[in-house]
């Protein structure tokens, strides 16, 4: 199974959420309502609609009689939706290593066509050559055995074939200075990383623009953020806040539209693709 179809089935999970939250509140039917109806508590309800959980068919087919969705081409719709929302992706063979909040992040990231990410602390995980990536799993893990380790950089590798395949996604990425001089690994592991990134920032779909020092304050003052945009017309953007123990999916209009802005003036204010390949070059000499 490809990421893309595998990611896809978290896009469908949230967009049979939400559609189950319409049809909720169309009919006025609270939470706690929509719960008894099926044996389960409002939480319950609330993860279902917020795509946090997978859906049993009969839970799908009891809220809909509720609902009053009795036409059948419009219930079976719903309900191949709940079949394909099951679909594990190929990170669950991962789950060792990999912490549930962020099972969702890497599913949702497989299933979109525009990635947006400033990154201040490091190369953001999908730019990462094998070598800097374990040097930043070994420094953030500091009691994990290799094993764990390897595993982690071996995700992150795994992660990384969604940028050449078939329906590659766009990358726009800013890089605040900083994460480029701060050395992971060593010389030699910072002159690979730098050379990959000016690699890779040829490829057709990828957007690499570094945040100089010299510019001063910035709009990435609030830190790393990164925002999702996906196929589906009916799937408003996200944006994926990573936290040292959970992560935070901002999905509000306003609110993504603060951060749509600020990603806007970040890309205006840095150097553009061309420019920040001669920076990289600058730094790769200095290493």
């Amino acid at each position: 199974m490809s990421a893309s179809e595998s990611g896809g089935s978290v896009v469908r999970r949230i967009l049979l959420g939400s559609q189950l939250r319409r049809l909720r509140e169309s009919r006025g039917i609270t939470r706690e309502a929509a719960g008894y109806s099926i044996r389960a508590s409002e939480s319950k309800i609330s993860r279902m609609e917020l795509g946090r959980v997978s859906f049993k068919a009969r839970d799908v087919a009891d809220l809909l009689t509720l609902y009053g969705v009795n036409d059948e081409q419009e219930r079976e719709a719903l309900l191949a939706l709940a079949k394909e929302a099951n679909v594990a992706g190929w990170w669950h063979s991962y789950s060792d290593v990999l912490p549930g909040w962020f099972q969702t992040y890497v599913g949702l990231e497989a299933a979109a066509s525009l990635l947006r990410v400033y990154e201040v602390q490091f190369v953001h995980g999908l730019l990462q050559t094998e070598e800097y990536a374990h040097a930043v799993v070994s420094r953030g893990m500091p009691g994990a055995s290799a094993a764990d380790v390897q595993r982690r950089v071996a995700l992150r590798q795994e992660r990384q074939k969604l940028l050449v395949s078939e329906r590659a996604p766009r990358l726009h990425c800013v890089l605040d200075e900083a994460a480029l001089r701060r050395p992971y690994g060593g010389r030699a592991v910072m002159r690979g990383q730098l050379k990959h990134l000016i690699d890779i920032s040829e490829r057709p779909n990828v957007r690499l623009q570094v945040m100089p020092f010299n510019f001063g304050g910035h709009a990435g003052e609030s830190g790393a953020f990164t925002m999702l945009r996906f196929p589906e017309s009916d799937l408003s953007d996200v944006v994926y806040l990573e936290q040292l123990t959970s992560a935070l999916y901002v999905d509000k209009p306003e609110e993504v539209a603060q951060y749509e802005r600020a990603m806007e003036s970040l890309q205006e204010d840095s150097p553009g693709p061309s420019e920040t390949r001669d920076l990289l070059r600058g730094l790769l000499q200095l290493t």
